[in-house]
């Protein structure tokens, strides 16, 4: 006798997800059960396109309706049911701000790495460049074509392998023209490209924001949904200092920190293979024991990262020592984004016990 969807969703029930420690049905993560001609179709809140942790949850829930002996088709979707915003960037899932307390420490080339290995994994992604002084997006993701503009007079970002990319390096005539704007002229680019731009669908928008906490920051957190953000650091104590105060800003804002990533942690000799910790060693730790969030990874100094200019992301490139730590990186940013949003899921959506027994009373 073929198994009922309400006992195939009792079944689901052993599948737990591994970084809330609870079971998906509990979490109110399965929106929808249908068996139809053998095949079971599963709706899911889930909204971290390629994430590692979510592609396993993905294996597992298919593992168990296989064992049920029914085809398994899965589908995700989430909305403002679940607590997300339908209205701002409604085509776009998740924003992803990349911040730095100071400059220097790299945190525009981490942001197009990112960008580039989640397109990598096969997401739709686009990278907001917002450093309107400093906007050295495209450098390192060289775009294929110039900006087109709708009807209704929307930037149509062009792409870099793949990457949409809007910055203002892109709108200069000249390379090395200065971008000379005071604050009210930075917050109507801002604006501009927060609002006027057609991205088009996309799974992930990574934002590359100046460094500091001054107005280009907050403009972001007061206009659109941000599922989290990447804070760069260094291990000198001083980009420690300016580290923290970024935290706080998100902290006070609800933004949630999805982690730290310690830039130039260490030198490894490519003569002798000694490792030198030439900023000192393990700095980022005191940030994540003192504000409780993630290590997302560590990333060594090489000439390849950051030093000789060189066009494209290294996380793409399979001969670059760097690649599978960035990759690393990748990986956990997506993951620390996969559970911001499943915890939202489970504070937003309520979800009755699947297995309790029907009484007397009911049908």
């Amino acid at each position: 006798m073929s198994i009922t969807e309400h006992e195939l969703e009792i079944k689901l029930e052993e599948v737990e997800d591994p970084d809330i420690g609870e079971d998906i049905v509990s979490l109110g993560l399965v929106n929808d059960v249908t068996i139809d001609d053998e095949t079971a179709r599963i709706s899911l809140a889930f909204n971290a396109p390629y994430a590692p942790s979510e592609l396993e949850l993905g294996n597992r829930i298919r593992e168990v309706i296989e064992d049920a002996g029914l085809e398994p088709d899965l589908r995700a979707h989430v909305g403002e049911e679940h607590g997300f915003d339908d209205e701002v960037l409604p085509r776009v899932r998740n924003v992803i701000a990349v911040s730095s307390g100071k400059g220097g420490v790299g945190k525009t080339t981490v942001a197009a790495n990112l960008a580039a290995g989640l397109e990598k994994r096969g997401a739709m992604v686009g990278l907001l460049d917002a450093d309107i002084h400093g906007p050295n997006i495209p450098q390192i993701l060289p775009v294929e074509s110039e900006p087109g503009v709708t009807p209704n007079e929307e930037i149509v970002p062009p792409r870099s392998d793949g990457v949409r990319v809007i910055s203002m390096g892109i709108m200069m005539e000249e390379d090395d023209d200065p971008a000379i704007l005071r604050g009210p002229m930075v917050n109507k680019f801002m604006m501009k490209f927060l609002e006027g731009v057609e991205w088009g669908k996309l799974d992930y928008l990574i934002v590359d924001l100046p460094p500091g906490t001054g107005d280009a920051t907050l403009n972001l957190l007061q206009s659109m949904p941000v599922a989290g953000s990447v804070v760069v650091t260094t291990p000198q104590e001083m980009a420690l200092d300016d580290t923290r105060k970024g935290i706080q800003m998100f902290n006070k804002h609800d933004t949630p920190v999805l982690g730290v990533v310690e830039n130039m942690s260490s030198f490894i000799c490519p003569s002798c293979g000694d490792q030198h910790g030439l900023f000192g060693t393990s700095g980022a730790d005191t940030i994540v024991d003192q504000y409780d969030v993630p290590l997302l990874g560590r990333i060594p100094i090489h000439p390849d990262f950051g030093a000789d200019g060189s066009e494209g992301a290294l996380v793409k490139d399979d001969d670059s020592e760097v690649q599978s730590h960035l990759e690393d990186v990748v990986g956990e940013v997506a993951d620390r984004i996969g559970e911001q949003n499943r915890r939202r899921v489970s504070e937003n959506v309520t979800h009755e016990p699947t297995n309790k027994l029907p009484t007397e009373t009911e049908d």
